[in-house]
């Protein structure tokens, strides 16, 4: 559904189907979306010039689409190594065939809820050094998290193993600003089996706990470092998707 959003080929007729249900509820869906991988673009680029960062992990990558993370971070520096983790197998064909002639790029099977099993992957030990700064991404993931699977407990466990230095960008849809069409969207993603759960910005907040929050903070995603002019960028209540980066200060998340 986020590759149709996004104007993409790599998606199912189903997926188109659900996703022009959701535009009937949001219109501005595909504006959200946009803004929402738009956030990703300069949140990698942040990390890369700005942090330093050489190693990243994205979390519920999903298909490969428009300015994928590997992409934008080797453009910048081609040292850098990315491991993208989602769990439909689906995505791992095509991924590691994408991927196949990339040693600094992989692809591996695994649930997001379970952050140990990612962790302990020998193709993220093959990859990967945790002994030093690591970008992790879930940018538009958490909200297909539902509060029994602890979304917090999942940024909390990659947090901890993080080395300081170390950043997590996150994004989320949020209820605040359109409550009623965050309750019907909701609805209609579960019912075509997608748990989604649309949060406030309460409870986005809380998964920076421990993390030092990189200015600007939290904001939506199309305001966190914008490089559109402000008359340029959509009305908040088009977006309607918290965006934010937190640094890892200390070893187990001493973070403010």
């Amino acid at each position: 559904m986020y590759d149709y959003l996004l104007g993409g080929r790599d998606h199912y007729a189903a997926d188109g189907e659900a996703a022009e249900k959701a535009l009937a509820i949001f219109p501005k869906l595909r504006t959200a979306a946009e803004e929402n991988r738009a956030f990703l673009g300069r949140a990698v680029r942040y990390l890369v010039r700005e942090a330093g960062i050489r190693q990243f992990i994205d979390l519920g990558s999903g298909m490969p689409t428009a300015l994928n993370v590997h992409q934008i971070a080797q453009g910048i520096e081609p040292r850098s190594r990315v491991l993208y983790v989602d769990n439909d197998p689906i995505v791992l064909a095509f991924g590691g065939a994408m991927l196949a002639q990339d040693e600094r790029t992989a692809v591996i099977r695994c649930d997001i809820r379970r952050p140990r099993d990612i962790i302990e992957h020998p193709r993220t030990a093959a990859l990967l050094d945790l002994t030093r700064p690591i970008g992790v991404l879930a940018v538009a993931v958490l909200h297909f998290i539902d509060d029994e699977h602890d979304p917090e407990g999942v940024v909390r466990t990659f947090r901890d193993v993080a080395a300081p230095g170390s950043h997590v960008v996150l994004s989320h849809a949020a209820s605040d600003l359109l409550p009623e069409t965050a309750r019907s969207l909701q609805a209609a993603y579960r019912a075509h089996g997608v748990p989604l759960t649309i949060r406030d910005r309460a409870c986005f907040e809380r998964f920076f706990e421990g993390l030092e929050l990189v200015e600007p903070g939290i904001d939506m995603v199309s305001e966190w470092r914008p490089t559109a002019p402000a008359d340029e960028r959509p009305p908040r209540e088009d977006v309607c998707w918290f965006g934010g980066v937190g640094r890892v200060v200390a070893p187990g998340g001493a973070g403010v």
